[in-house]
This record gives structure tokens, C-alpha cells and sequence, in this order.
């Protein structure tokens, strides 16, 4: 009885101690349940605006901020800052802390915020290249930086506040909420042999699909703001990633529509070529590593759990922890006080 009291008691002030150190703003993250080697991301996106906001795609080697293990991933960040109009494409790497970075800033020309936009990563073992609406922005090929990717990656999306004024603006709490809205993710294989894309799945977000995706439940030292799900919302066929206060969580509105989707090429090649090819023969054309979204928690374990996932309620979460700690300290001082008076009879 002592021994699960003490295991109470310590796992219940760890809990507190989350709790505590929660922050007041909340963001969003979806990560995949399964990890993909190479292939062709193409994503319909509406990026938030605002100063210090990122929203994101990107593919990340799971555990790669664990100790010294060798980080792998490829970034599409939209910066928030001066009307959206700007993006960053980057490649990070390495065992050193701070990793080795290729960051490349782009300029659009419009606010990536007004309005859809289609961005592609294509991902072979020869080259990385990213696209905006069909053109072609860069390409790194044959170098050490494209060589080093040789793991299976997740793919993630998600809305968060660096606290780098140099790197993306002052930070600035009155534009809350903002949204980050996804009309769909187009995954292609890549086949070695043929060297092509091909096969793959489409997730168009009419439903939140729990066997392909999870939602984050954590943060990092340099976000200003929290993961919770409640900021993951699948409304008419869109994914919505909220940035809130912490009383405020969630999305009740109407994701604003995608006019333009339908009438991009590259859109609608990627759609029919999906539809026409079964989950199994996407399998079969490139060796993908499938991790569990169990795993995937667990490698994350190290990096900074929020314990307010609840988003809302940080301090009442907190009371609960207290009265549960201070039940378990109050039993164990009756445990050893009975057991004084034993010894003494």
C-alpha cells in the first residue's frame, strides 16, 4: 500500500509540475502514424497571418531530439510576418546541438494567407525539391545534405509561435485566434526502380482519420505556445489548426472555401491517379516504415509534455493534482504514524 501511495504521490506531483509550467497560448500539431521513406507531398493550404506565427508542413525522423540521434527532416514554414507574403524551405540534420540547417527564405508575391496555395516536396534519394502553385522554387541534388536523409519520416503539420523576434517578428497576443486551414495532403511512393512517384493516398479531411494521424500534446523550449487537440478541427472537408488563448480553445466557424482547387492540374492528376490505386499496391511500391502512434508518444516523450491539453483549465487541472497530492502525503503519514504505535505495543 505504502509503495503505490509513493508512486502516487510522485506521479502526481511530476502532473503538477506540468501543469504548472503550461502556457498561456495554445497551438496545434497533427503528426502521421506511419513514416514514409522518399516520395511526393503535395498539401492545399491557407497559412495564418500575424507576426511571430508559423504554419507548417514538414517530415521528421521520430526521436530525433532525443540526446545526440542524428536529426533528419524537411521543413515548408510559412512565416506570419509582413502579410504572409514570405516562406521558408530548409533541410536540418546532424548529431551537433544546434543541427546544421539549409535554410532558404522565398518570396511569394502574395499573402500566402488570402487565399489556397498548393506546395510540393518531392523527396528521392538524389534530390529535394520544394514547389509553390506548380513552379518550381528550389532544388538541392546529390549533395551530403540530401545523401544524409536515409531514414523513414512522419509527416506533420502544425501552427506555433517561435519566440525568435530575429527570425519571425515580435509577438503579439491581440491577433488571437488565428487559423492555419489544410484542404488536403497527396502522397505519392517513389518507386527506385522506375524512378517515379506512384500509388501512395489522399486524405481530403472530410473526418479526422485516427488510423493515419494523431494529434500533439506537447511543446518545445522555443514555442511560445502549447499542442493541444481541442485547436484540431475537421470542419466541411477542411483540417483547421487553431492558435488560441488557453480559455479560448477550439474553432466554431466556417473554414473559408477553396475556390481555386479544383481547377489545379496538378490537383486533379493527384486525385485520380489515388483514387485508382489500393492502399496495398502503395505499400508495395516503396518500403515504408509503419510506426505505431504509441511509438511515435513515446519517442516524443523526451521533449516538453504540456500536461494542459485540456487547454482550457490549466488551473483547476492543477488544484486536482494538489488535492491528490496532498490525499496521498495525508495516507502516508497515517500509514507510518500506525505503524510508531504498533512498534510501541
Amino acid at each position: 500500500m505504502r509503495r503505490f501511495l509513493y508512486l502516487l504521490l510522485a506521479t502526481t506531483t511530476v502532473m503538477v509540475a506540468n501543469l504548472a509550467s503550461a502556457k498561456a497560448y495554445k497551438g496545434a500539431e497533427i503528426y502521421s502514424n506511419a513514416s514514409y521513406l522518399y516520395g511526393r507531398y503535395e498539401i492545399r493550404m491557407k497559412a495564418a497571418k500575424g507576426s511571430a506565427v508559423l504554419s507548417t508542413f514538414f517530415t521528421y525522423k521520430n526521436g530525433s531530439e532525443v540526446g545526440n540521434t542524428f536529426w533528419e527532416e524537411i521543413d515548408i514554414e510559412v512565416f506570419g510576418k509582413n502579410n504572409a507574403t514570405e516562406w521558408q524551405s530548409n533541410i536540418i540534420l546532424g548529431s551537433s546541438r544546434p543541427t546544421i540547417q539549409t535554410e532558404q527564405t522565398h518570396a511569394a508575391g502574395v499573402s500566402l494567407a488570402d487565399d489556397y496555395h498548393t506546395y510540393v516536396v518531392e523527396w528521392t534519394p538524389d534530390y529535394v525539391a520544394w514547389f509553390l502553385d506548380g513552379v518550381e522554387v528550389r532544388r538541392i541534388i546529390g549533395t551530403s545534405t540530401v545523401t544524409s536523409l536515409t531514414n523513414a519520416q512522419s509527416l506533420r503539420f502544425n501552427l506555433w509561435a517561435s519566440d525568435s523576434v530575429e527570425w519571425v517578428g515580435a509577438w503579439d497576443d491581440s491577433i488571437l485566434p488565428v487559423y492555419q486551414f489544410i484542404n488536403y495532403i497527396d502522397y505519392k511512393a517513389y518507386n527506385p526502380v522506375t524512378k517515379a512517384f506512384e500509388g501512395g493516398w489522399r486524405d481530403d479531411f472530410d473526418q479526422f482519420d485516427t488510423s493515419r494521424w494523431g494529434k500533439a500534446n506537447w511543446s518545445f523550449d522555443t514555442n511560445r505556445v502549447d499542442f493541444v487537440p481541442e485547436n484540431v478541427v475537421v470542419k466541411d472537408g477542411i483540417l483547421v489548426l487553431a492558435m488560441t488563448t488557453s480559455s479560448a480553445t477550439g474553432f466554431s466557424g466556417t473554414p473559408p472555401v477553396d475556390s481555386g482547387s479544383s481547377s489545379s492540374a496538378s490537383s486533379a492528376s493527384s486525385s485520380s491517379a489515388s483514387s485508382s490505386v489500393q492502399s496495398s499496391e502503395a505499400a508495395s511500391s516503396v518500403a515504408v516504415s509503419s510506426i505505431a502512434a504509441s511509438s511515435t508518444a513515446s519517442a516524443l516523450a523526451s521533449s516538453t509534455a504540456t500536461g494542459g491539453s485540456s487547454g482550457g483549465s490549466g488551473g483547476g487541472g492543477a488544484m486536482s493534482g494538489l488535492w491528490l497530492v496532498l490525499l496521498a502525503g495525508a495516507a502516508l503519514i497515517q500509514i507510518n504514524r500506525a505503524r510508531r504505535i504498533h512498534i510501541t505495543l
